[in-house]
């Protein structure tokens, strides 16, 4: 038997249950990783209230990335072996002490990468480098503007942004989320609790605008940014943690002569395994050579799960919330 927390009822994190389950045996194809830490992401909050696009069949446990140690694998495996150390990204699913899963998902990781920052680069820094590379071709020299710029995706976006040789700009609702995104590289700042996002846009940039903006946040920003970016500049639709899905007006695109550009990561890496599978191992490096912080805002015990999520729903997270087995 192995531990789990289950969602066998939609509702907050306090109806989760801590249970014992069977352990999983892999299937032809599949692998079984004995996990050592898991992920959670704001979207998990929803998924358990049963808010979000993907609705398991109860009961589930959520948090959908992980690192872990390959423990048994199925017939006609041979990218892993027994006692390789992966990561992946699986839905949901990973809150519990084994994982089931199709073995072509796992990638190794380098050996000077701890696990507790390898479970929390997938989703957010593989979104973020699919939106600025793969979507919006984002180009050194160039201003990125990242909005929601000190959360999980959020501060992703800063440091790649940076990386790649971009003039960051991260925009958020309080001074000390906005310290918290100098400390990761971002070069302006603009509070939009003080300051109108378009304005502040428009100010930072001497009148021209960003040329990419990374918004994760939705609602009432979104406009409001957009009638600041620059003549053909790149607006990435990544999703809407406001809770509100802003109505563009689209003469702006006209005007602006701009691209609104939607990342669906989910999708991407079901259509193209091979490029997601390449990024997320560019990743993995970048990481362990000390090029992205993975930074980490507070690990929790997996039984303290619901704690956890709390700290996602509250919006009170700087960087990842881990679960460890």
């Amino acid at each position: 038997m192995m531990k789990a927390i289950l969602c066998s009822r939609l509702g907050g994190p306090d109806d989760l249950e801590f249970k014992d389950i069977p352990d999983p045996t892999p299937g032809p194809g599949e692998a079984v990783v004995r996990v050592k830490a898991a992920a959670l992401n704001f979207f998990d909050t929803l998924i358990i209230a049963g808010k979000y696009q993907l609705k398991p069949t109860l009961p589930f446990s959520p948090a959908a990335e992980f690192s872990g140690v390959v423990e048994t694998i199925g017939d006609g495996v041979t990218m892993v072996k027994p006692g390789d150390r992966v990561v992946a990204s699986m839905g949901y699913g990973a809150a519990r002490e084994k994982v089931l899963i199709r073995a072509d998902k796992l990638v190794k990781l380098p050996d000077n990468l701890d696990f507790e920052r390898a479970a929390g680069l997938i989703i957010t820094y593989g979104t973020t480098l699919h939106a600025l590379k793969d979507r919006a071709k984002l180009q050194p020299g160039e201003t990125l503007a990242v909005l929601g710029a000190s959360g999980g995706v959020g501060i992703a976006a800063v440091e790649l942004g940076k990386l790649m040789g971009a003039r960051v700009i991260a925009c958020a609702s309080a001074d000390n989320k906005l310290a918290f995104t100098r400390e990761h590289g971002a070069d302006e700042t603009i509070n939009y609790a003080k300051e109108d996002v378009k304005e502040g846009l428009r100010r930072v940039t001497g009148g021209n605008g960003p040329n990419v903006i990374y918004d994760p946040v939705g609602g009432s920003y979104a406009e409001s940014a957009l009638r600041a970016i620059a003549w053909q500049g790149r607006f990435l639709v990544v999703g809407f943690a406001a809770g509100e899905i802003p109505k563009l007006p689209l003469n702006l695109v006209l005007l602006k002569g701009c691209d609104v550009l939607g990342v669906f990561w989910g999708a991407f890496t079901e259509r193209d395994p091979a490029g997601h599978r390449a990024n997320i191992a560019q990743l993995m490096q970048w990481c362990a050579d000390g090029k992205l912080s993975a930074h980490i805002h507070a690990s929790y015990p997996l039984e303290k799960t619901a704690d956890a999520l709390k700290v996602l729903a509250e919006r009170k997270a700087m960087g990842k919330v881990i679960l460890t087995m």
